[in-house]
């Protein structure tokens, strides 16, 4: 053990015991030289929550003098004062190394070359790494490369490259920044939490079943459920409580059906739905899905019935005349589309009047 890093233990165990003793006595609310910082980040449905006192440089070179290397006399505890803690409300994967959800203690094995270790302990509420003991209480260990950045004076950790999946924690001090890779199971974790929370109160609504379908249609998931889950937001639970068959869950449970290739029984259901039509603006989300999916003959459909009762309304106008375009019949879409800007609303009279001038170019609309 060199004397800078015995000074060190030593300066650092002191001024632990000072603070504790102190603060048994005084409760004054007073700044703190390293404030503690807690923050909580989604990744999909998971919650991340770091806690951590963040240090300052003050002028030293904290990387020389502050900081051991190698994990002699102890590894780092990432921060300052007690154990950095971060917990994961879901299983999650660090830089591809399996970790079940819950707290840990987060500790730092830096070294002058090479790789740094990351510790992942059980034990969370220490104060430092002084009585971490690896063997016992890491539940993972990882490597990974430290890289140079802009300085920071204040030790803090960001959140950045999100993907829907992952993201990267950064600890940033000084001009160094340590990286590592939060993953998750998006598909796993979002489908096992709608299977839990629709046994809660949301079992009573239709809404709740129509979402969970509709995100797994979505992601092109877990269909032969989600058609569960859109059927019993039409037909409702035990001895139909809470039915609502409506447009929008029955274009759900068609889109799923011929997502599954059943493409009949999928015309079908929407030619039911159809037959719900109340607002305008079901018309519109409906015909354009699937003229965006290329149903062109049944997106004319919707925007047919929908302008039996409201034809005056400029966005099924709009809307139909965008599926006849896709069809090749320009001439009854300008027809619809010049109807459209009568009543169109202000806000929204360029949007149509460009998509009027790219008709005529023989442009997409």
């Amino acid at each position: 053990m060199t004397k800078k890093f015995l000074t060190f233990g030593l300066t650092a165990v002191m001024s632990g015991l000072m603070t504790f003793s102190y603060g048994q006595f005084h409760t004054m609310n007073i700044p703190k030289s390293s404030p503690k910082v807690k923050e909580t980040q989604q990744l999909g449905i998971t919650d991340i929550t770091l806690e951590y006192h963040s240090p300052a440089v003050r002028g030293r070179d904290v990387w020389k003098e502050i900081v051991p290397f190698g994990g002699e006399p102890i590894a780092w505890r990432a921060g300052a004062n007690m154990n950095t803690r971060i917990t994961f409300s879901t299983d999650v994967t660090i830089n591809g190394n399996a970790l079940k959800a819950g707290g840990y203690g987060f500790h730092v094995v830096p070294r002058e070359t090479g790789t740094w270790t990351l510790i992942f302990a059980h034990h969370d509420n220490q104060w430092g790494s002084y009585y971490l003991d690896r063997d016992k209480h890491a539940a993972i260990e990882v490597e990974v490369t430290p890289v140079a950045t802009n300085f920071s004076e204040q030790l803090d950790y960001e959140f950045i490259e999100r993907t829907d999946s992952t993201v990267v924690i950064a600890l940033e001090w000084a001009e160094k920044r340590i990286p590592f890779i939060i993953g998750v199971d998006l598909n796993k974790t979002v489908i096992d939490n709608f299977r839990y929370e629709l046994l809660g109160i949301n079992t009573y609504r239709w809404e709740a079943w129509n979402d969970a379908a509709q995100w797994c249609l979505r992601r092109k998931t877990n269909l032969t459920e989600a058609l569960e889950w859109a059927n019993r937001s039409i037909n409702g639970g035990y001895g139909g409580f809470a039915a609502n068959k409506n447009m929008s869950n029955l274009s759900t449970k068609a889109d799923i059906l011929f997502a599954m290739g059943n493409e009949n029984e999928s015309d079908a259901t929407y030619k039911e739905a159809i037959g719900l039509i109340k607002v305008p603006g079901e018309v519109y989300e409906t015909g354009r899905n699937l003229a965006l999916a290329g149903r062109l003959e049944l997106s004319a459909e919707v925007f047919e019935e929908g302008l039996k009762q409201f034809s005056d309304n400029w966005l099924v106008q709009m809307g139909y005349a965008r599926t006849l375009a896709a069809q090749g019949d320009k001439k009854t879409a300008k027809k619809y589309l010049t109807k459209s800007i009568e009543t169109v609303p202000g806000n929204y009279k360029g949007f149509v009047t460009t998509m009027l001038e790219k008709l005529d170019k023989g442009e997409a609309i």
